[in-house]
């Protein structure tokens, strides 16, 4: 009886560690499919970039923006309303001309969303002036929405594709109805 307990725990036990293994394969293999790779910078939360092309993170600590210009962005998109607990507004613009990076603060706000930001957004990324940019907020997540908006509306991506890589960029499903609805507003004829 004992044995036949120890094989059924043992076999319980590769089953996780089989889940486990096969949903860190399923996240891997996501991500390659979008494109976007994650890394671990400190003083960044939620760094995710797709090549040179963009970055899209969480919040930033003001002294990790020398970091960002040293990986060849050219611009700071700071989505963070002002009373955000840790947005540090100011000093992240301060460490940004210090570093060299042209910042421009979009505050978004997930409670009350400003359709006119979408366009200033789009604006700032397709400025060649501003590119590469990198994109953040608290989370990751209205950085990763608005890159979304931009994919629809400026390089025509389907939604699902565009969600996806978004997704993958630490957007949540909880901004993909404005998405798709400021997406849509601009796609009209």
């Amino acid at each position: 009886m004992l044995l036949y307990e120890r094989a059924g725990r043992w076999l319980t036990t590769a089953k996780f560690v089989l889940c486990g293994a096969a949903l860190a394969g399923a996240a891997i293999v996501a991500h390659a499919q979008t494109g976007v790779s994650k890394e671990s910078v400190p003083g960044i939360v939620n760094f995710g970039y797709l090549g040179k092309a963009v970055a899209c993170a969480g919040a930033t600590a003001p002294a990790a923006l020398a970091e960002v210009k040293k990986r060849g962005y050219a611009s700071v998109i700071n989505l963070r309303v002002a009373t955000e607990p840790g947005a540090e507004i100011e000093a992240s613009a301060a460490a940004a001309k210090a570093a060299g990076l042209i910042f421009i603060h979009l505050p978004f706000s997930t409670a009350a969303p400003d359709p006119s930001l979408v366009d200033r957004f789009l604006a700032a990324v397709g400025d060649p002036k501003h590119q590469p940019a990198f994109i953040h907020c608290a989370s990751g997540n209205r950085a990763a929405a608005l890159w979304m908006v931009k994919r629809m509306v400026v390089d025509k991506w389907d939604a699902e594709r565009a969600f996806d890589e978004a997704t993958a960029l630490g957007m949540s499903a909880a901004l993909r109805p404005f998405v798709l609805e400021q997406a849509k507003a601009r796609l009209r004829p």
